[in-house]
């Protein structure tokens, strides 16, 4: 009689055995680094209404993190000027590798895995030349890395694989500002900073370049979000002088100019010049971006380009699209393909759907940055 311990060793010894994946945790919908209330940091798994599927211990402030496709995997990036890279095995929590960047280098907070999960780019700064760096390296088993090339500009923050005229590309933001961990947060180049949005190929040839005009030159373009035909909505952050009244987010698509959103509204400047995160509705029909500093959520419609509403939520940043099968969060809630989520440093998961606004989720935690989708 076959026993089951001889069962499983033979599909061992075959490679048939399953393979363990996110539905082992539940099938967590969005990752997000924390604060614990004992000071600790963590990364956490969420489902689509904001429930806690898992948490993981970080070293230090987490920013952002990037999702293994298959493997129940993330690579969880520090706060910028931290220097962790960490991969984590998110069923059990356990440290598997730290990835170390190449001597004059540090990770600038976000990554992206291919498809695949065979590759892993990371942005970085090559601090002691000023130049903007994509890392690559190899997630088949153990990380190492295997080249590197220029992001298209300087330093480079968020960064998307977007799947156009039928091969793979980068979408890199390039915000522009030059820094050095000897100085911190510092800012070292706002005179001639020069922010960009750059299109790459796998292998790091540039197909695309956006730049805004010299009236912008101080708005450095940080954060990322793609619509699914393909548009790119971007979220940026002045570096001038404070109260001016300056677009914070933009649509890009290849080969046609920049879109400016809510350009003429006076409720820009609530945002405080910062965009925290940026995230399309899952139908493409509006963008939204955050700003903790203003404590504000800002959504404005893809056609018109116009400002549709305006949510005052204390310390909130973390933002993506709702889950197209997620119920309504209170009764009379339009449907979710035009709806959103945000976190908030005082724990808080909320739906934002038209003109209303519910708590999805209440946690003993202070969501960072933002929120990343599995998937």
């Amino acid at each position: 009689m076959t026993t089951r311990r001889g069962f499983l060793s033979g599909l061992l010894a075959t490679g048939l055995a399953p393979q363990a994946s996110w539905a082992d945790l539940g099938a967590p919908a969005l990752l997000s680094a924390a604060r614990a209330a004992d000071g600790s940091y963590l990364l956490a798994g969420l489902s689509a209404d904001g429930a806690l599927r898992f948490t993981c211990p970080l070293p230090g402030r987490g920013h952002a993190a990037a999702a293994h496709p298959q493997r129940p995997e993330a690579v969880a990036f520090a706060r910028r000027p931290g220097r962790f890279a960490d991969v984590i095995d998110c069923r059990s929590g356990a440290y598997l590798t730290r990835l170390e960047p190449p001597a004059g280098h540090h990770f600038y907070g976000h990554g992206v895995f291919t498809p695949d999960g065979r590759q892993l780019f990371t942005t970085e700064n090559d601090y002691e030349t000023g130049r903007g760096v994509i890392g690559v390296w190899s997630a088949k088993g153990a990380y190492h890395r295997t080249s590197s090339f220029a992001s298209g500009g300087i330093g480079p923050h968020d960064m998307l694989l977007r799947r156009h005229n039928n091969s793979t590309e980068l979408v890199v933001a390039n915000g522009g500002i030059a820094t050095h961990p000897d100085s911190g947060r510092a800012k070292l180049n706002l005179a001639e900073m020069r922010p960009n949005l750059s299109v790459l190929s796998l292998s790091g040839d540039l197909r695309d370049r956006m730049e805004l005009g010299p009236d912008l030159q101080l708005n450095s373009i940080r954060h990322l979000a793609l619509a699914k035909d393909g548009t790119i909505g971007f979220a940026m952050q002045w570096q001038g002088d404070i109260g001016a009244d300056v677009p914070i987010v933009g649509l890009y698509s290849s080969g046609t100019s920049p879109r400016l959103m809510a350009e003429e509204d006076p409720r820009l400047r609530n945002l405080q010049g910062y965009g925290g995160s940026v995230a399309f509705t899952p139908d493409g029909s509006r963008v939204a971006v955050t700003s903790p500093r203003g404590g504000v959520v800002q959504v404005m419609n893809c056609a018109s380009t116009a400002m549709l509403h305006e949510h005052h939520l204390q310390d909130v940043c973390g933002l993506a699209p709702a889950a197209t099968g997620l119920a309504p969060a209170a009764p009379g809630l339009p449907p979710a393909a035009t709806g959103l989520l945000a976190s908030t440093g005082t724990g808080l998961i909320f739906a934002l759907n038209g003109t209303q606004l519910a708590a999805l989720n209440q946690q003993d935690l202070a969501w960072d940055n933002h929120l990343i989708p599995l998937g």
